[in-house]
């Protein structure tokens, strides 16, 4: 007899196989990897052969239901491969899940694992186990006010778009018939107002904060995390996913950090082009952060990981360092990025050019000052410019190292 563990488990072979149920039911496991639900049947004196459906689609439950509804079937003399049978009802889950693979291609590996993450966490414990035409306005309504109790307001916005875009799909495969997602925003607390993150534009501030931020008890990972995305100014997403293989020369001269285009925020047909790779040249201070952390682990893998090493560290880990630190509301992640331009365009106004390439942009700065068309510079100037931008992340890292305001940037 099935279990629900044994389905979930079932692997695929080089041959396909069958694990049976009762009074008929079986699993059928396809060499791909499908996994399907089917049932024998005789009608007529022959063996007959009834598929139910694809798993996790229809759950062991559900196609029990269905064996049940064919063998009624039978005992009226019909056959169930061509008389109607009541549709089986597609639960949130099962919907949520196909959403999220159609659309992971479009995202990049660290979002698509926090999209996931978050609709486990918060929304598939109320919610999934629910028929689609069953979910209601106040039940996720309630789901999201539990997300702003623990103040995550900016969070419950975004997962009510998620749970919006699961229903707008589910919609137009005609597995429900309305969206209950759509008007709960007027429900919920109201966000901050969009604009820049807060950052901290002060060197002295920025170190103190650095220093803050070393006397709280985190995790090791963390704090080491936060100091390499203070020393290279990437985005969160490209840190949380920095990978052992990423990193060229760190014992050399010339130590240097490829940040792979699938990671970067590009649009999805230059995320697959590695000439869009984003290049971080690595500071002395920064290469002593990673020699720290391959001191962690085995060198091998997610550079800065949680708990036995195999997933990122959480999205929140380093802002909540921060709001520790006593920094909220003044300094996020993402600001450091707004604090090396700021500082750096101050230092040194002529290398704008140099400061936005630093930080992945294409085009802007310089660009725009001359004139350059963005796009077409984009497409053919392949120059990386690694020398000058070099000398701006060894001059910031003693800013935030060393503490000289107007370190000289070559």
């Amino acid at each position: 007899m099935l279990t629900n563990a044994a389905v979930k488990a079932a692997r695929p072979s080089t041959r396909a196989y069958k694990r049976f149920d009762e009074r008929g039911l079986f699993l059928y496991v396809a060499p791909t990897g499908t996994r399907s639900f089917r049932m024998r049947f005789r009608l007529g004196g022959k063996e007959q052969l009834l598929t139910i459906g694809t798993y996790p689609e229809v759950t062991l439950d559900q196609a029990r239901d269905r064996r049940d509804a064919a063998i009624e079937q039978l005992g009226r003399g019909e056959d169930p491969r061509s008389c109607s049978a009541a549709p089986i009802a597609r639960t949130f889950e099962v919907a949520a899940r196909a959403w999220h693979s159609l659309r992971r291609p479009e995202w990049t590996p660290v979002h698509a694992g926090d999209v996931l993450t978050s609709l486990e966490r918060d929304v598939f414990p109320a919610i999934g186990a629910l028929a689609l035409n069953d979910v209601t306005r106040p039940e996720i309504l309630a789901l999201l006010r539990k997300i702003e109790r623990r103040g995550a307001v900016e969070t419950a916005r975004r997962i009510q778009q998620r749970i919006c875009g699961v229903f707008r799909l589910a919609m137009s495969e005609g597995w429900c018939d309305a969206n209950p997602a759509e008007v709960v925003t007027e429900g919920l607390a109201k966000g901050r107002a969009s604009g820049r993150h807060p950052a901290l534009v002060d060197a002295a501030e920025l170190r103190a904060l650095l220093a803050a931020v070393d006397a709280q008890r985190a995790a090791p990972a963390v704090v080491l995390a936060s100091q390499f995305l203070a020393l290279t100014a990437v985005r969160l997403a490209a840190l949380r996913g920095a990978r052992w293989e990423e990193i060229e020369d760190i014992d050399g001269v010339e130590p240097l950090w490829r940040v792979p285009a699938a990671r970067m925020k590009l649009a999805a047909a230059k995320k697959l082009d590695p000439t869009n790779d984003h290049l971080v040249p690595l500071s002395s201070a920064a290469v002593a952060v990673l020699r720290q952390a391959r001191e962690l682990g085995d060198g091998a893998g997610l550079i800065f990981a949680a708990g036995a090493g195999t997933a990122m560290i959480p999205e929140r880990a380093i802002g909540d360092l921060y709001n520790r630190a006593g920094y909220a509301g003044r300094h996020v992640p993402h600001g450091w990025r707004a604090s090396f331009s700021t500082i750096l365009n101050e230092a040194r106004p002529d290398q704008r050019g140099a400061i936005d390439r630093a930080l992945g942009h294409i085009g802007g700065g310089a660009e725009a000052e001359l004139k350059i068309n963005a796009k077409v510079e984009g497409a053919y100037n392949r120059s990386q410019h690694l020398a000058p931008r070099r000398a701006l992340f060894d001059a910031w890292a003693v800013i935030l190292v060393d503490g000289a305001a107007d370190a000289t940037l070559g």
